[in-house]
């Protein structure tokens, strides 16, 4: 299978980007990185690039654990990010979401409220969930799943890269192999805020390349922002 592959970031209505995001590729595989630094705290743009450079740089095709290695990078993104909030004696956070592929197989993590939607035969198979209080509002079936975007408290996160606990990633695998037709997205919270799943699968549909979809995307994205929103990123990938 070809990966096909585009990726987007911008300030948005903030005057500086906090996202971070890259990939690196080899053959049938990569390592796909959405990471944004949360804006409460100082040096979110360096946390955010700290987690997403430590993910890449350490790809090596062929793994024969991915969970354990995206598990272990998160950790040692975790603890560099620690590093240096020490050294610059300030607060340093990141939301991060991965997406690892090997040929057939595919794993993916997330930390905070950055997003992956996996799309497989047409439909959304997986989307994966924040960890913040506002989707546990949702869970606990006191707002809609439309609603957490707009809740007071969608950006009280429950966990983060930049601590000495609340870290951990969630990860997870399809149950199926990949296959070609499949995709993904990966977005901060900036992107999903705006759009809905089934706008997200409609505009998939409709797209021949993954810079198609991106672009469909993000015209909905631009009838909706109003200048003051936040730094919005996304990463859409199809497989051929």
């Amino acid at each position: 299978m070809v990966i096909d592959e585009f990726e987007f970031t911008n300030q948005g209505g903030r005057s500086y980007n906090e996202d971070s995001i890259g990939s690196k590729q080899d053959g049938e595989g990569g390592i796909f990185v959405v990471a944004d630094g949360l804006g409460a705290h100082q040096f979110g743009e360096v946390a955010s690039a700290c987690v997403r450079d430590v993910l890449l740089e350490d790809w090596h095709p062929g793994e024969t654990d991915r969970q354990e290695w995206i598990k272990t990078q998160i950790a040692e993104a975790n603890k560099r990010v620690l590093a240096i909030e020490k050294e610059k004696r300030s607060v340093l956070k990141s939301t991060v979401v991965a997406l690892a592929i090997d040929g057939e197989r595919a794993v993916w993590a997330n930390v905070g409220d950055s997003r992956l939607y996996y799309l497989h035969r047409s439909e959304i198979r997986s989307i994966t969930e924040d960890h913040s209080v506002a989707y546990k509002k949702y869970k606990a079936g006191e707002i809609t799943r439309e609603e957490i975007a707009q809740d007071e408290d969608q950006s009280c996160l429950l966990r983060s890269i930049g601590g000495e606990d609340r870290n951990e990633p969630d990860i997870h695998c399809p149950d199926v192999p990949l296959e070609a037709g499949d995709a993904f997205l990966l977005c901060s919270d900036g992107v999903w805020e705006y759009v809905k799943d089934e706008e997200i699968l409609i505009d998939f549909l409709k797209a021949e390349t993954a810079k198609d979809w991106a672009e469909l995307l993000l015209l909905r994205l631009m009838d909706r922002i109003d200048g003051k929103n936040d730094n919005l990123t996304l990463l859409t990938l199809m497989l051929k």
